[in-house]
Formats: structure tokens, sequence, C-alpha cells
């Protein structure tokens, strides 16, 4: 399990998506109060911890994590600002692994979360994800990429993953609940519509070949088979 420490909502989710889309287990949380809560429950492979954090910023975190038994081998990779180089060489001589700079990529990111684990001895690198198609269609779930007749489709983050579980179980009907659950998360408080919504852009954004995402009149939807 690898924990992504961030308080911006969306880089958190992109990047524990990223790591479950390369096959990584990831979880998010939001501070220091949240990274307790969850390493009382599990003991983590990897920590990707930004240094600014609201309360105790990232390198007291560190520091106490460094100095405790229990938690002091853990790798961690810390998000540092671009014009922050003295926090970069601090964390790093505090006992960061490595460090990213904001704004980083996703694929620069499992990058180094691949190199560290292969130089502490962690979990093994999972084979990369394998293309997904559908006549027309073509996902890469290791780049973000979307193909329509082998011209690019440019796609919202909600609508690559509600596509991307589509292709993964074609023929499967998933109820706007499950959908609402599994791509947004439990503790989303918008309502089924949001799903609707999102399933018309992408049918749209899709042309012709959008046709292939079925309504399941009073249940859901489906890809044909």
């Amino acid at each position: 399990m690898i924990i992504c420490v961030e308080d911006d909502d969306n880089i958190r989710e992109l990047e524990v998506y990223t790591l479950h889309s390369m096959g990584f287990p990831a979880c998010g949380a939001r501070d220091g109060k949240e990274l307790e809560q969850l390493l009382k429950k599990t003991t983590p492979s990897l920590i990707i911890l930004d240094i600014m954090l609201p309360g105790v910023n990232g390198l007291s975190i560190m520091h106490s994590l460094r100095s405790s038994a229990t938690y002091k081998d853990i790798p961690i990779i810390l998000a540092t600002a671009k014009d922050r180089e003295f926090d970069k060489v601090k964390g790093l001589d505090a006992g960061a692994d490595d460090y990213v700079t904001k704004p980083f990529g996703m694929l620069e990111l499992v990058s180094r979360v691949k190199a560290v684990l292969r130089r502490t001895g962690g979990e093994p690198a999972p084979a990369a994800p394998r293309l997904l198609s559908h006549g027309s269609l073509k996902l890469d779930p290791a780049c973000f990429k979307v193909w329509n007749q082998d011209q690019p489709v440019q796609l919202t983050l909600k609508e690559f993953e509600v596509l991307k579980k589509f292709l993964e179980h074609p023929g499967r009907v998933f109820t706007r609940d499950q959908l609402l659950n599994d791509i947004w998360g439990y503790d989303y408080t918008g309502d089924t519509r949001t799903v609707d919504v999102h399933i018309r852009t992408l049918r749209q954004k899709l042309g012709s070949s959008g046709e292939i995402i079925e309504t399941v009149r009073g249940v859901g939807y489906r890809l044909q088979e």
C-alpha cells in the first residue's frame, strides 16, 4: 500500500488513481492527522509526502516517522515546490529517499516510486497494464490516452475512469450507485445525476462509438459485448 499525503484534493485523487492504474494499491490522506489514522490500520510500502501541508508540515511529519521504531524504515518521497531548494536539501538530509518537484507529471511520479521500491527492497513493480480496446476504441491506462479510429480523444479524469471501467467489463451492467461509489468514492456528496451527465458527455466525445455505451432502462449502463 502506498499512502499519498496531499492537501490538494485534485492532486491527491490523481496520484491515487495513477498508482491504482499502474497496479499499485494506494490511498490518500489530507494531512498528518489522516496519515496517523491510516498508519494505525496499515504499514505502507511507501509514503508520498507533500511538504506544504496545513498544520504540521511534511518535514516535521517525516522527522516523526524517522524517529519511530515502527515507521523509521518506510520509504518516503517528498513533494516540493519548484523554488524551495532548501526544503529539498533539508528533506534529503533528514532521510527522504527521493523527491519530486511540483508541478510534476504522473508518469514521473510512478517512475520515482518504482525506483525507490527497487532500491529499498519494497513491493516489486507490477506489470504494465494492458491496452484496452473495443471496436475502434483504444484506451491506454498507463499514459491516460484514448483513441477513436486512431484519433486522440480528450477526456476528463472521471470520463476516463468511467470508460476504463466499461472496457474492463464489457456486457456487465453497472447501476448509477455502483458507478458513483466506484468512480467518485463513497464519501462523494453528489447524486446519481452526476453519472448521467458524465455518460452523456462521454458519448458525445466518442462520436459514433459512443453508441456502445448502452442505457439499461431503470438500472444503469453497460458496454456492448
